[in-house]
C-alpha cells in the first residue's frame, strides 16, 4: 500500500467509517487521506505532527485532522502504555454532495472552517467521550446520528488550532515518501546533531534544493520544525520527569547550548522552561 496518498478502507456504500486502533504504536508513518479524522485517545501518548505544526496527545485527547491534511502520529513507547484511539471518518460530501449545506445543517459549518487546519479540543471532551464509547455497539444509523453530535459539539467547544499552514496541493507519492523520510529521521534523532546537509541526503536532495522544498510545503525552515519537535519533547519532561534539571533536559532533546534552548523555548512557548515547570506543577 502507498503510504501517500492513504485510502482508508471502507464498504463502498458506506458514508462514515468507525475504526479502532490498539497495539503498542499507533501507525507511524506520514500519511494524508480524503476522510476528515475526528479520533479520541483512549489511552497512549506521544508527538502528533499535522501540516506544519508539533503537537503533543495524551490520554482523552480529541483531535480533528482535515481532508488531505499530512499527519503522522508518533507514539512514545518508552512511556510503557498501551496506544488505543478510537476514530470517526467522512468526507463532506459521504452523505451527499450538498448534506451539509442544508439549512438544517449550517450551525455545523464552524466545524469545517476550523477542521481545514485541524484542531484539537479543549472543553467537553468528556462528553465526546461518552458518545465514542457508545460507538462499537452501535448501529450504522446511531453512529451516524452520534457523528453529529459529535460535529455540534465541537462545533462549539474552545479548541485549539493544530497546523498555521497547509500545503494546498496533495502529494505525489514520490513527495510523500520523501516528506515521511524526513519527518521520520528528523523525530528518530532529533536528541542528536542534524546538519542540514544531513537531512538533505535523506530527502536525496543537495542543501539549497531541500531547504526551498521543505519552506514551501511548511511554510517555515527545517530548523525552525527540528526546534519545534524538540522543545515539545522538552515540555513533556518537563512535567513528567520533575528529578531532571532543566540543563539535563535541554541536552536530552538535543540542545548542546543553555542560551540556545533558552531563547528557542521562549520564542515558541513565550515563556522560559522554568516558567513553564512552574505553571504545569
Amino acid at each position: 500500500m502507498k503510504v501517500l496518498p492513504f485510502k482508508i478502507p471502507k464498504p463502498e456504500q458506506d458514508g462514515l467509517v468507525f475504526q479502532t486502533d490498539h497495539g503498542n504504536a499507533f501507525y507511524d508513518k506520514l500519511h494524508q487521506h480524503e476522510e476528515i479524522q475526528i479520533s479520541y485517545i483512549v489511552e497512549g501518548e506521544g508527538t502528533l505532527i499535522v501540516g506544519d505544526s508539533v503537537n503533543y496527545y495524551s490520554k482523552g485527547t480529541v483531535v480533528i485532522i482535515g481532508s488531505n491534511i499530512p499527519h503522522v502520529f508518533k507514539s512514545d513507547i518508552s512511556a510503557g502504555k498501551v496506544s488505543h484511539m478510537l476514530t470517526l471518518f467522512f468526507t463532506e460530501t459521504a452523505f451527499g454532495d450538498r448534506f451539509f449545506e442544508l439549512e438544517e445543517l449550517k450551525e455545523l459549518a464552524l466545524f469545517f472552517k476550523r477542521a481545514r487546519h485541524g484542531f484539537k479540543v479543549t472543553s467537553e471532551t468528556k462528553l465526546i467521550e461518552d458518545l465514542f464509547f457508545q460507538l462499537e455497539n452501535a448501529s450504522k444509523l446511531d453512529r451516524f446520528i452520534i457523528l453529529l453530535q459529535v460535529l455540534k459539539i465541537t462545533s462549539k467547544a474552545n479548541y485549539e488550532s493544530l497546523s498555521s499552514f497547509v500545503y494546498d496541493k496533495k502529494y505525489t507519492v514520490n513527495e510523500g515518501t520523501r516528506m515521511r523520510n524526513v519527518f521520520e529521521f528528523t523525530m528518530n534523532n532529533y536528541q542528536q546533531t542534524i546538519s542540514l546537509e544531513a537531512i538533505a541526503d535523506v530527502a536525496n536532495m543537495t542543501k539549497n534544493a531541500f531547504c526551498k522544498y521543505f519552506k514551501k510545503r511548511t511554510n517555515k525552515t527545517y530548523v525552525h520544525f527540528l526546534n519545534e519537535l524538540r522543545i515539545e519533547h522538552a515540555c513533556k519532561k518537563l512535567i513528567s520527569e520533575r528529578d531532571l534539571s532543566v540543563i539535563e533536559i535541554a541536552e536530552q532533546v538535543g540542545f548542546n547550548n543553555m542560551s540556545n534552548f533558552n531563547r528557542q523555548f521562549k520564542a515558541i512557548k513565550t515563556m522560559n522552561p522554568s516558567e513553564f515547570r512552574k505553571r504545569n506543577h
